[in-house]
Formats: structure tokens, sequence, C-alpha cells
């Protein structure tokens, strides 16, 4: 069916802009899909340790529904830690429970505790039967602000509900507390020890310990002493929106002067006419080809920070796909990678600490390079302190022999054509920071290499999105005679392919979407001795009649492999689905001889 309908294509002249495709979309709930009960959806993901204990104390802090929110503030109640629960605790769980029937969008949605954000995740889309999901993410990482009182926490969903748009958010949010435990996981008859490790025992340098690798969506690492929001005023959401490549959202801060660590955490989303950023024409195709559309300015897209106007770092965002996007059948019910918790990045600051550590303010500044509407991004600045000393000596040599490179090619004739972009980038910092521990010198080196094709052809029915990124980040510490103590390294390679065809449907006003999306998310982690990968895979096919932005009917099959390897674990898990069913789906835990570190 799907081969006799591409051949198809070749005979008609495109029913749609060609730019306009891919894009997001909803399942209509007046056609013939079928019916059933409430369905689970889910997210592949490693599965935390403390997902097989009982916490020692539990918060359930947030119950609300989110109906037509759309322009209204966020809704925001107050947090306390459980004054029952002793401290202190090995982990804290933020968990994430949502349910919803009806039609509906997908929506984005954040989640901040003092204006920090928590977590950055999307919705899935509803059916007429309902369905439900939930989020477990580790958020030790937020020890700090955990630990406060009288907070505000704060969450922003914007929803439409009116006569066609029926689908109301409901939502609750708790916290679970743990102490200091070591897990034996017996799934498949195999014990494997997770470590839970102290928050206050080693780690004089708040470097990654042993008791934190376990949970790679943390950042492996002692929780800093104090963490600061770059971040809005929290009326709309604490996210800052950034409209166009122009358009610098920056924050002024001061910090201790005994601070001896500093990392900063962003969080990132990309909606509007940049939801879909990598398969975007430049704006020669789109005006020579009199198209009305704003989706254009190219492919290439970088989320940048600077301090005080200098480059801090930079990460090209790996591309999630949201629940409604480029064929919403692919998604149900295993949703795309990141698609329930959006990944952040983070970048070593501790080399600015000769700027940073002078009394004044300083400006931190983040932007989106070829950016249009529209971004949402914030930041965690999360800081490290000597408890010893009122003052820490630091001294900075910051961006030493950077590298950008860019090239772009566009061939194109009418609506057909290719456009290819080719990006490189080298940025490097060096600074030392003399406190009670001694005198340490950090090296943070980060470079990748970004690789896009856009081709169209059969007069613009068909288009092929292909994009590779390499990326890779090393901190790097040496004491005052040129030991390294330790050293850390992420290597990551995320390539997507999506293909689309498009030709006049079997109804009026409606058209065909043959669809194609392969993307993975592949990581290597090194710490000192350790090392961790994990490669996360997704491969869909299928095809939909859609009606302005209402799917009719349609197809599809998604199949996905999630695997994690370290020098003592090893999980793996795949799934199959089909025309919204999980036809397989199976984990274990004997793997660790089928994947390489």
């Amino acid at each position: 069916m799907i081969t006799f309908i591409f051949l198809l294509f070749l005979f008609f002249t495109n029913p749609i802009s060609p730019t306009s495709i891919p894009d997001r979309f909803t399942k209509s709930l007046s056609t013939s899909f079928p019916k059933h009960k409430s369905r689970e959806y889910f997210e592949l993901s490693l599965p935390l340790p403390t997902d097989y204990l009982t916490p020692s104390c539990t918060l359930q802090i947030l119950r609300h529904s989110f109906a037509n929110t759309i322009n209204s503030p966020p809704f925001t109640t107050p947090y306390s830690p459980p004054s029952n629960c002793s401290l202190p605790w090995s982990h804290i769980v933020l968990e994430f429970r949502a349910k919803c029937k009806g039609e509906q969008y997908d929506r984005i949605s954040g989640l901040w505790l003092g204006g920090v954000e928590l977590l950055r995740t999307s919705t899935a889309q509803p059916t007429q039967c309902g369905i439900f999901w939930k989020v477990r993410k580790d958020v030790t990482r937020y020890y700090s602000v955990l630990l406060q009182s009288n907070l505000n926490l704060t969450m922003m969903l914007e929803n439409i509900v009116n006569r066609e748009y029926t689908g109301v958010y409901h939502v609750e949010v708790a916290f679970y507390y743990y102490k200091d435990v070591v897990v034996n996981n017996k799934n498949d008859g195999v014990s494997l020890p997770f470590i839970v490790g102290n928050k206050n025992s080693g780690g004089k340098l708040g470097l990654e310990t042993e008791k934190f690798e376990r949970n790679l969506g943390v950042g492996a690492e002692e929780p800093a002493d104090l963490i600061l929001p770059i971040s809005d005023t929290g009326d709309k959401g604490f996210w800052y929106r950034i409209e166009s490549e122009t358009a610098m959202r920056f924050k002024e801060i001061r910090i201790p002067k005994n601070t001896r660590r500093v990392v900063l955490e962003f969080y990132v989303s990309f909606h509007g006419n940049d939801e879909f950023w990598y398969s975007n024409p430049p704006n020669s195709y789109v005006t020579v080809n009199n198209i009305t559309t704003g989706r254009a300015n190219g492919a290439y897209r970088e989320v940048f920070v600077t301090v005080d106007g200098q480059l801090a770092g930079s990460e090209v965002p790996f591309p999630v796909v949201f629940t409604g996007g480029i064929n919403p059948l692919f998604w149900e019910p295993v949703v795309a990678i990141g698609a329930f918790n959006l990944p952040t990045y983070d970048l070593e600051l501790t080399p600015f600490l000769g700027t940073l550590l002078d009394g004044k303010a300083h400006q931190i500044e983040i932007g989106v390079a070829d950016g249009i509407s529209y971004w949402l991004v914030d930041a965690n600045l999360h800081l490290w302190l000597d408890h010893n000393s009122h003052s820490v000596e630091a001294k900075s040599k910051v961006n030493l022999n950077p590298v950008f490179r860019i090239e772009r090619g566009s061939v194109f004739r009418q609506l057909d054509g290719s456009f290819k972009i080719k990006a490189e980038r080298v940025c490097n910092s060096i600074g030392w920071v003399k406190w009670s521990a001694g005198n340490f010198t950090t090296t943070f080196l980060q470079s990748y290499k970004f690789n896009n094709l856009i081709r169209f052809q059969k007069n613009g029915t068909y288009k092929l999105v292909k994009q590779k990124v390499k990326a890779n980040r090393q901190v790097k510490f040496e004491n005052q005679v040129g030991q390294v103590i330790a050293s850390r390294s992420v290597k990551r390679k995320y390539p997507l392919s999506v293909s689309t065809a498009t030709l006049p449907g079997s109804r009026k006003n409606t058209y065909l979407l043959l669809t194609n999306v392969s993307h993975s998310m592949n990581e290597k982690y090194s710490n000192g001795g350790s090392k961790i990968h994990v490669h996360n895979s997704q491969d869909s096919v299928g095809w939909m009649e859609v009606r302005d932005h209402s799917v009719l009917s349609g197809k599809a099959k998604t199949k996905q492999s999630f695997m994690y390897r370290d020098r003592l674990t090893c999980y793996f898990r795949s799934v199959n689905a089909g025309d919204g069913k999980l036809l397989s789906d199976n984990a274990t835990f004997h793997c660790l001889d089928l994947f390489a570190l």
C-alpha cells in the first residue's frame, strides 16, 4: 500500500506548501480510529535506582487541571520540605503524572521551584477514551533548593479548550525523598548493585562521585551548594522567549566570593516556525518561489551563552519531536526520544571565576544563532562554595584559539533543489582557583561538527532531511604541579533522517502524507577510569490522510531500542508499536557481553 502511494505522487502537483512539512497535527475524534480503554503512554529511558525502593517521605504538592489556560499566568503553590523527614537524603525524585481525553494538541510545560527549573516536558496527545502517563526524574542535583522552605512551585502549561479542542490536562506532582541504601535489582534473576550515596560524603572538589553516576539525568556529581536562576520574572513562566537571532536574554548576577566552581545548566525547547528548525530552507528559496511562510532562515541553530559578552559555550540542541509532530500516529503509546523529559545541557564556567569574583554584577546572556520565532530558554547557575574561607582567588584565560566555520550551499530550480550546511566550532577556556584545599586549574574544551542536508524533489512533493551532529565536551582539573586529579568527558552523536511525500487525498480538501523518521542519541561518558555508554534509537514509518491539521485516518509503526552500559551494569529494552498498540516490549539486564564500552 505504502509503495503504491509513493508511485502515485509522481503524477500530482503538491497540494500544500513544501515548506509547511513536517508539521504538527491532531488526531480527529470524528473519524473511525479504533476505540480502546484508557491507555498508558511512556518514554523509553533508564530506570532510576529508586524505582525499586519505598521512599522515606512523600510530598504530594500539586494537583491541578489545565483547561483554557492560554495567556494566563502559571499555576503556583507553596513548597516546604516535609517537616517529619530527617536529613540527609540520598536521592530526591520528582514524579509528574498526567491524564487527558478528548481532542487536543501537544503542549509544552515547565516546572520551577523558586525560579529554578526542575523539569521541561511536553504532553502526549489524548484520545477519545483517554490516556495517562508519568515522568520520574531524579532531582537530587537541586538538593540545595529542595532543602529550602517557603518557596513557590510554579507550573506553566498553556492550553486551549473550546468546542473543537476538548482535552483538559489533569496533572499531579509529588516529591519522593530517599535515605542511604544499596539496592539490589532482582530483575531477570540478576543481582545488580545500585550504589546510592550520602550528599555529605566525599567529593571535596564538587566533582563526579560514584554515588551519583547511576542517574545520567542529574549530571553525576555532588549537588551544588547554591543555585541561582537565570530566568524571567515568572509572569508567563520563568523561561525567556526568544523570537529572533538578534534577541538576547540576560540576567545580572553576583556570586559569593568563596565560590570555587560554577556550572551553568540550560533548558531549551523550540516552537512555532522553528519547531522543525532542522527542516527549514533558506530565505532565498521561500522568496523566489513566492511561498507565504515564516518557516525559513535555513536549518542551522545553535544555543549559545556569554559572560559579559564573551562566549562561554554553546550547543546544537537535540531535535526533540513532540507528540503531534511529523506524524502523531508514530508517538502512541511510545513517545519520541526526550518528549517527556527534554535534555538539559551543562557548560563549565569555572574558568570565568577570575572575572565573576570581583564583587560586581555580571551579565549571563543566552541567545539562539539563526533562530526565529520562537524558542523557550532559561538556565540554572550551580555554585560550589569553599566553606572554610570567606573568599577565594581566581584568574581566567578564556576563548583560547576559538574556531568557528560554517559553509552553506544552495542549488534549486523552482520548488526542487538541495541545501547543505556544514559547521564546526571549538571553544576552549582555562582558569585557576586558589581555595582552602589548594590551587586547582580547570580546563573546559568544547567542540562540535554539524551537517545538514535538505532536498526537495517532484515539484516539492518529496522532502528529505538528513542531519548529523557530533559534540564533545571535556572538563579537566589539575593541581598546582600540573597533575590531572579529575577529568570528565561527554561525547554525543545524534543523527536524524526525515522523509515526507504528499499527494491529494481521497476526500474533499484532504491530502495524503507519507512519513519516515529515524533518529537516535548516542552518548559516551568518561569519568576518570569509569565509562558509560547510552544508545537510544527510534525508527518510524507510516502514512496519514489529513484535512487542515486533523488526521482523519492512517497507519504507523515505530520500533525503538534503548541500551545502557557501564563497567558493572547493562540494561537493554526494545519495543515495537503499531497503530496505537504496543506490540512487543522486552527488557533485560543480561547484556554485558552484547555491547562494548
